[in-house]
């Protein structure tokens, strides 16, 4: 009788132990694909943000050229250089603050002092931007524009310059009703879309 219960002991024991086994099984198939999915997610995150930034940095670059035109508009459109240089994608950032920017830079200096009379003026802005992206400091072009201190500056910048506009056309349905209000009005939206997206990852 008492080897019977000591089987029946062992038994017990085995089929628990194996159950956690099972358990623990389940557990890892469990995590290896949260981590799987995980990764997964991240990679699309990390696209649309990538997707975003370069939409956002075309929109300010298009708002510029928009300004130069006969649409030109009341906004502070001198704010689009600094936000240029917070959204702009690290490989084209890169290769216009190395040699190609200074070479550029150099020539747009030699003309602005040499030949101002027939600089045009159209030039002052993007000429501003090169010089920028070029002489900033590695602290500002590194540390302050990969950061969430840079995000918040967008969207500062963002935010500003849509109310800015919005209150030249005198209010938000005009906004989007004006024939030449409506380009403005969507690219400042594409501005704002990169730096809410990327902060709200931040928190995240």
């Amino acid at each position: 009788m008492g080897r019977g219960m000591d089987y029946l002991a062992l038994k017990a024991d085995q089929v628990a132990a194996d159950l956690i086994n099972a358990d623990l099984d389940d557990l890892k198939v469990a995590a290896n694909q949260f981590m799987h999915d995980a990764a997964k997610l991240g990679r699309h995150l990390g696209f649309g943000t990538h997707f975003l930034k370069w939409l956002a940095s075309f929109a300010a670059i298009y708002l510029l050229i928009l300004d130069g035109t006969n649409w030109r508009t009341n906004m502070l459109t001198s704010l689009l250089v600094p936000y240029i240089f917070f959204s702009l994608p690290s490989g084209l950032f890169h290769l216009i603050r190395g040699e190609a920017g200074r070479w550029i830079a150099l020539v747009a200096v030699a003309l602005r002092l040499f030949f101002h009379r027939h600089f045009p003026e159209w030039m002052q802005i993007p000429g501003s931007m090169i010089l920028l992206l070029v002489v900033s400091p590695d602290f500002c072009a590194i540390d302050v524009r990969d950061s969430w201190v840079g995000i918040v500056i967008l969207l500062a910048i963002g935010c500003y310059l849509l109310q800015e506009h919005i209150r030249a056309t005198g209010g938000f349905r005009n906004s989007f009703t004006q024939s030449h209000g409506i380009s403005n009005t969507l690219g400042l939206v594409l501005l704002l879309a990169y730096p809410v997206w990327a902060l709200l990852l931040h928190v995240i």
